[in-house]
């Protein structure tokens, strides 16, 4: 009896056919904009903007595009016509304005970024995407990173897109 029942077990395994492939999902169209500083330290109100940390922002803008482009899930836009005018603005808090230069630059996401800088050694890298037609956030990240150095912005950025915004929308 068990020599017929792994027979059949065998006969079972060799004709079940392979599991269907899923289709995947059409990569979407994002515009990714250059990552702004909220320094709300001492030090920021004290000697204003830093060349150090304004070159970290355009790293981390950098960064996201390629992380963002990279995945297959998105294929970001290029925003340079539209990019002179989104820095005249908050981003985070213009009511909407990126979501209107994203529809500008043909987008199907906005995505901006910002590094609070609390002190020199107490920083926050943010990012939030959201869907141009409805404005619904569909991703949003947050990271408190330590130290005020390349290595500490660029892991902590590496650390929000892999585990908050490259996972299954909110």
């Amino acid at each position: 009896m068990r020599v017929v029942l792994c027979f059949v077990a065998a006969a079972l395994l060799s004709t079940r056919s392979a599991p269907a492939e899923l289709p995947k999902a059409a990569p979407v169209t994002a515009a990714v904009f250059d990552f702004e500083l909220d320094d709300t330290s001492l030090q920021g109100q004290m000697q204003g903007p830093r060349k150090d940390e304004q070159a970290r922002l355009s790293r981390l803008t950098s960064q996201l595009r390629d992380r963002l482009a990279n995945s297959g899930q998105y294929v970001v836009v290029d925003v340079p016509s539209i990019a002179a005018a989104a820095r005249r603005y908050n981003l985070r808090a213009c009511g909407g304005c990126d979501i209107a230069f994203a529809r500008q630059a043909g987008a199907q996401v906005a995505v901006i970024g910002w590094v609070q800088k609390v002190s020199n050694l107490v920083l926050n890298i943010n990012v939030v995407m959201r869907d141009v037609a409805t404005g619904r956030v569909v991703h949003a990240g947050s990271v408190d990173i330590r130290g005020n150095t390349d290595d500490s912005w660029a892991r902590g950025l590496e650390y929000l897109v892999r585990n908050q915004l490259l996972s299954s929308p909110q």
